[in-house]
């Protein structure tokens, strides 16, 4: 984990293997093969020569990039164009983009396998076959220009979209290169840049897809118009099992604008001219449902249920290098004959929405045996495969247009938007767009899971814990969503980060799957198992420290001996957060705190500080955080920033007010009046420090969102004594 990559060294490339060039029309073609070859070897030797490229120069000197990863906000398209430009010496500005099709092949993820978006993959999947790409391109088109002008090409340098020749002063265009250097021979070595030769990466360009915002003429999948194209909005089962009993369908049809309803047993769908129409059309409609098969299934029953599933022992997990764990009976026995003092938590938390601003959609368009989905997806060739199975066609008979996505956070790796989108067009003749409504998107999301963390610490004479014990119960997305990775009873989702990145002598780790009734679903949620774990794990660690009498962060940095860069984040922020020094002054009535979480996750390393002020009526407020992040080499500082930034909003609304209930088997929220999101003018200071690094670069977009929650719980009970061990933080629990 604390491995030097020395990108600087020349790559060898199979040519057969690894790279093909083609020259079509004065274009350059560096396909994807190249891109994943890797991480896929044999998947690129298999590619046949007429897949669709990645990187394209045509004779304009246009560079095309067709966008492997998509764009949620993240920056993911600006970060990786930065990574080929690097290398392929041209302006970030230089380069246009596409949106990829769905193709595995060419398209995986090379840190997934699989062509998709998400587990703050993007960069660090990326880092080092894009700059491959760039590399191999750059070096045929100085051999191209070399050979134009008989010059040796060591004489030669590439330059801002152009290749120079600094003794005579000469220079061409990539575009006028092309068509001879796709027919040169392939280099054996490409040598890739030092970090001390960077001009692109480390530097701020414009993000790409800011102008096409700013103006309005960037396409999410809800702004999509097709010719002939119907509008309807859908009305899902309230509750698992729930069916339609009733709907006035000749009300709805009377909605001026309606054109048709359709019914199905769990959904219906009002077909209109327009959005307007059709959701006026679905409440003339008046649909009334069955009482469904969990009637008597509310959020107490979910908490019993994984508080009973706490008493078993589990699937434990393998230890570190894959050594067997210590068993149960070995942490008592080590107990007993030690003396030692032993320290036991529960942590809960409850289910969460993903709550993205723009709703689930998908159009579809079915005809002549194809079919056309427009949506914005993480997972594209799954979202085909969804669609060709509803629609009774091959998989090649669908085509995914992939749009800008106006935020994910895991919900899009979800495609049932997609299978309910395609369910309905079957049934209208004409393209159709269906839209959910936001109270349709809260009640019908893909949860992230409700937990319930049983953990155990043994401390010896001097306070330091020489046994840890973590019981984590509750679904398993992995089984679902992946069921070959579902290995042995374990979930390696759901018990990430379950230890933290701490030496501890002995560790067991244990997870305990507990579903919810059919019918409710658990998804992957921004940070995922690792956000799942740092709450109780960050908790359980700040309440050990206080055991012991020492100080919560230097009791943490004791544990760090075997992650010397996480040494060095706290170090950071005990100076960039004065750790030392008492957060205030505190209004009258107003008890002031501050706390601190660390994290290992996504390769990089996070370590907040929390202020928290807490009112006399048990209201909290978030007025400071201080983040040191170690992400190793950063592509783009800004974009680092304001991920860190977005993840500590989002996590902060979680921590504050996230929680969706049950009732009846039903999810009771249904907007941002009863799911609350965090507001600008409730947004605290925040402080973003990055430590300089040479590693290959880590994910950032998801670590703050894992270390907020447990940071502010932490900052709670400094300001108040009270430890709470579930979320959100309630008011009640924390009146003076």
């Amino acid at each position: 984990m604390d491995q030097h990559d020395d990108t600087s060294a020349p790559l060898t490339l199979s040519r057969r293997a690894v790279l093909q060039s083609a020259a079509v029309g004065g274009v350059l073609v560096i396909p994807a093969p190249l891109l994943w070859a890797q991480s896929k070897p044999a998947a690129a030797a298999a590619a046949p020569r007429t897949l669709t490229a990645f990187v394209r120069i045509a004779a304009d000197d246009t560079v095309t990039l067709v966008m492997p990863m998509v764009e949620m906000g993240q920056g993911t398209y600006t970060g990786i164009s930065q990574l080929i430009a690097e290398e392929l010496e041209v302006d970030p500005a230089q380069i246009k983009l596409e949106h990829a099709p769905a193709n595995q092949a060419l398209y995986a993820n090379p840190a997934m396998g699989v062509q998709i978006t998400g587990g703050s993959t993007a960069i660090r999947g990326s880092w080092l076959p894009l700059r491959q790409a760039g590399a191999v391109a750059r070096t045929v088109l100085v051999t191209a220009a070399a050979q134009t002008w008989g010059v040796p090409a060591d004489q030669c340098q590439a330059e801002r979209g152009s290749v120079v020749h600094a003794a005579s002063g000469r220079r061409l265009g990539y575009g006028a290169l092309v068509a001879k250097a796709a027919a040169l021979p392939l280099p054996k070595e490409v040598p890739l840049k030092p970090a001390s030769a960077f001009k692109v990466i480390g530097k701020d360009p414009h993000r790409l897809d800011s102008p096409a915002k700013v103006h309005g003429s960037a396409q999410f999948g809800i702004d999509v118009r097709l010719p002939g194209m119907r509008v309807a909005t859908v009305a899902a089962s309230p509750a698992p099992g729930a069916q339609v009993v009733r709907v006035d369908a000749a009300a709805a049809r009377k909605v001026r604008g309606v054109r048709q309803v359709v019914q199905l047993p769990d959904l219906v769908a009002v077909v209109a001219d327009h959005l307007g129409a059709a959701r006026k059309g679905m409440t003339a409609a008046n649909v009334q449902w069955s009482e469904g098969t969990a009637a008597r299934y509310d959020t107490a029953s979910l908490e019993a249920e994984l508080r009973a599933a706490a008493q078993q022992s589990g699937v434990s997990a393998p230890a570190a290098g894959g050594a067997a764990p210590p068993t149960e009976a070995a942490l008592a026995a080590l107990r007993e004959a030690s003396g030692a003092r032993v320290l036991e938590a529960d942590y809960f938390q409850p289910l969460l929405a993903h709550a993205t601003m723009e709703p689930m959609n998908c159009t579809v368009r079915l005809g002549r045996g194809r079919c056309d989905i427009w949506t914005g997806t993480q997972v594209p060739v799954v979202a085909q495969a969804a669609a060709a199975q509803v629609a009774g066609l091959a998989p090649e008979r669908v085509t995914v247009h992939n749009q800008y996505l106006g935020g994910g956070f895991g919900r899009r790796l979800e495609v049932d938007m997609v299978v309910q989108a395609v369910r309905v067009a079957k049934a209208v003749s004409a393209p159709v767009k269906v839209v959910w409504t936001r109270e349709e998107d809260m009640r019908h999301d893909a949860y992230r899971p409700a937990k319930l963390n049983r953990l155990q610490a043994t401390l010896d004479a001097q306070g330091r814990p020489v046994a840890w014990h973590h019981r984590a119960v509750g679904s398993s997305i992995l089984a679902r969503w992946m069921p070959p990775a579902f290995q042995n009873g374990i979930d390696s989702d759901a018990i990430e980060n379950a230890a933290g990145p701490y030496d501890f002598t002995h560790t067991l780790v244990q997870y305990v799957r507990q579903e919810l009734p059919a019918g409710l679903t658990t998804g992957w949620w921004r940070g995922v198992g690792a956000m799942q774990n740092a709450f109780p794990v960050e908790c359980f660690m700040d309440e050990l420290a206080h055991a012991a009498g020492q100080d919560p962060l230097a009791f943490r940095h004791a544990l760090l001996g075997s992650h010397p860069r996480a040494r060095q984040v706290l170090d950071m922020l005990r100076d960039k957060a004065g750790w030392s020094t008492p957060p205030g002054p505190a209004p009258a009535g107003v008890r002031m705190g501050r706390g601190m979480a660390l994290t290992f996750a996504f390769g990089s390393y996070a370590a907040q500080a929390v202020d928290v002020a807490v009112a006399a009526d048990g209201t909290a407020r978030v007025s400071r955080v201080v983040t040191v992040v170690d992400c190793g080499t950063v592509v783009s500082p800004r974009m680092v920033e304001a991920q860190v930034q977005s993840g500590t909003v989002f996590g902060l609304s979680a921590a504050l007010w996230g929680d969706i209930t049950l009732k009846g088997g039903a999810v009771e929220q249904s907007n941002f009046h009863d799911y609350r999101i965090m507001r600008m003018s409730e947004t605290p200071q925040m402080q973003i420090h990055l430590v300089p690094s040479t590693e290959p670069p880590g994910g950032i977009g998801e670590v703050a969102t894992v270390v907020i929650a447990p940071a502010v719980v932490n900052a709670v009970f400094a300001a108040t004594g009270q430890r709470l061990r579930r979320l959100p933080v309630r008011a009640d629990a924390l009146k003076a």
